[in-house]
């Protein structure tokens, strides 16, 4: 999921020298999914990681976004620490 997340505005990327055809020099790739190194690359995994985490009845923490709990019975709980 991190280095294929889905993107939500359009980036573009210069092509790469050595895949460069000929006739082609000057244009740029639309990018379909994120790849490793990009900015938003870890933005993209933590919102898809926290839809399901919501989504499988676990609720995020008022103080840190990073602490998701799901209480199973009175008393009980689970926390996962990200």
């Amino acid at each position: 999921r991190f280095l294929r997340g889905n993107l939500e505005k359009q980036i573009y990327m210069a092509q790469l020298e050595r895949f460069i055809k000929a006739g082609n020099k000057g244009k740029v790739c639309l990018l379909k999914k994120s790849l490793y190194g990009l900015k938003q690359s870890p933005r993209q995994w933590y919102l898809w990681f926290d839809e399901f985490m919501l989504r499988t009845g676990f609720t995020r923490s008022n103080y840190d976004s990073c602490v998701y709990v799901k209480w199973v019975s009175e008393g009980c709980g689970i926390f996962l620490l990200l």
